[in-house]
């Protein structure tokens, strides 16, 4: 989500020029007010980051996967990548099981009506056309579900709630965001017609994320939606007075197999062509109820901008490849990684990286490399120490985009985590657009990832694998 994108209005346009005689002999923090965030230009060194999350989110917009915007977002990207001068740039198409979003609406019919704001989870089976109209069942926890006799809930629609909080790592996505990957498939087990959930999400504004579900093998997929965290609260409140609720469900959304998405890929030549390459990841796909802005136009942005900066004075030892992957949103079952590692998986890779975590700064990082590389290790340290980067125990594990190809062959990683205490606020929501990044976080990004990068792109050893590390699914 980084590029070059056009300046501020000049200020003939702006509101400030006609109020520049009053502004005159007021002090300066008087007129900071008058300037919305939102208003604000990119820093000077933010071009090719902001340039490609502007671009994307305003000339493609939501990029659901398998769409024909999916499709839009790749040529756009091809174009892009020639032009800020990578070479071997091109689009690798591959086939997908996605799914469409259709209309969605719930109300609670008892014991008192109340509107519900709904969106349906990806994957998740469509109602009948006129609905279901059925008793809906409160489980304050995925495990208070997981408790429920089997055939218990038999025509009815499960609630599960959760109490996900914000976290700096977003450490709190993996056991809540549960509710909404695995609950499903256990009301289905259940017996449930339906199930509806609170939001994988820490924001109190009246928005339902949406998000991918699983259903396991051999279980029927029954339809699946999360409300926003304030009508979660309401159900809640009105569980707790004892009183059967009904629920008035309808979600037409529905999968739809051999979708075509695609990876676009380009590269950064390096000096010696012959030694394992650096692979960047992002995803170019996106939900569809925001602009994909902060996920994960922003990534894109990031690691693109970072590849360049890395080679503004010269090449880089190695070649520094970037993958702007497809389908990661939905790709449980063969997405842009496991593709990429299928058609890239005999070419030598040394480390993968990924962002896709926003646009907040990084302020801690993690390594997963081999004991023999502790003098690499060693500057990346140094690097990012001055920017106040901190190291911290435990595995990188790369994220889903290069989890193919990290499998496959055992990669080194780098991970940079970025400040995630907002993230969840926004995540798969109508809020996920560009006034959300703020140009100077992101240029911290690009920074931090250029520092690193100038250290591994340049390492003339071996980059030692670590025997049996694994990315995430």
């Amino acid at each position: 989500m980084q590029r070059r994108f056009s300046r501020a209005a000049p200020l003939a346009a702006s509101p400030l020029l006609a109020a520049a005689p009053l502004l005159a002999a007021a002090p300066l923090l008087a007129a900071a007010p008058l300037l919305a965030p939102a208003q604000a230009a990119p820093t000077e060194g933010a071009g090719v980051a902001w340039e490609i999350v502007e671009g994307l989110t305003t000339e493609i917009g939501p990029r659901l996967a398998g769409s024909p915007q999916e499709g839009q977002a790749r040529a756009w990207a091809e174009v892009k990548l020639i032009a800020l001068g990578f070479e071997n740039v091109k689009i690798e198409p591959f086939k997908t099981l996605a799914w469409k979003r259709g209309e969605e609406r719930a109300k609670l019919t008892a014991p008192y009506s109340q509107p519900l704001a709904i969106a349906a989870l990806g994957l998740s089976a469509p109602t009948p056309a006129k609905g279901i109209q059925a008793e809906m069942v409160y489980f304050p926890t995925l495990d208070a579900l997981r408790a429920a006799p089997e055939g218990s809930l038999k025509g009815k629609v499960a609630f599960v709630d959760h109490a996900m909080r914000a976290a700096q790592d977003g450490s709190g996505y993996g056991p809540y965001g549960d509710v909404r990957r695995r609950g499903p498939s256990i009301a289905s087990q259940k017996g449930a017609a339906a199930i509806v959930i609170r939001s994988a999400g820490t924001d109190s504004h009246r928005n339902p994320h949406t998000g991918v579900t699983v259903f396991a093998k051999d279980v029927a997929a029954i339809p699946a939606g999360a409300v926003s965290n304030p009508d979660a609260d309401l159900i809640a409140r009105i569980a707790k007075r004892g009183k059967p609720m009904e629920i008035d469900l309808t979600l037409l959304g529905k999968p739809f197999p051999d979708a075509p998405s695609g990876n676009v890929i380009a590269d950064l030549p390096g000096r010696d062509p012959s030694l394992p390459k650096i692979v960047l990841a992002c995803h170019l796909d996106s939900w569809d109820l925001g602009t994909g802005a902060i996920d994960d136009a922003s990534g894109c942005g990031i690691v693109t901008a970072a590849a360049l900066a890395a080679q503004k004075e010269g090449k880089t030892l190695r070649t520094i490849r970037v993958l702007w992957a497809g389908n990661e949103e939905m790709g449980v079952t063969g997405g842009g990684s496991k593709a990429y590692a299928e058609m890239h998986g005999n070419e030598p890779h040394a480390v993968a990286m990924e962002s896709d975590f926003g646009a907040d700064k990084v302020w801690q990082f993690r390594l997963t490399l081999g004991d023999r590389n502790k003098p690499t290790a060693d500057k990346i340290k140094a690097a990012l120490w001055p920017m106040g980067i901190v190291y911290h125990e435990g595995a990188a594990t790369g994220g889903a985009d290069v989890s193919g190809i990290i499998a496959k062959q055992e990669l080194a990683v780098v991970d940079l985590g970025q400040d995630g205490m907002h993230y969840f606020d926004l995540h798969h929501t109508p809020d996920d657009t560009l006034d959300k990044v703020d140009p100077a976080a992101l240029q911290q990004n690009v920074d931090a990832w250029t520092a690193v990068l100038k250290v591994i792109a340049n390492e003339p050893g071996e980059i030692a694998r670590v025997p049996g590390s694994k990315g995430e699914g």
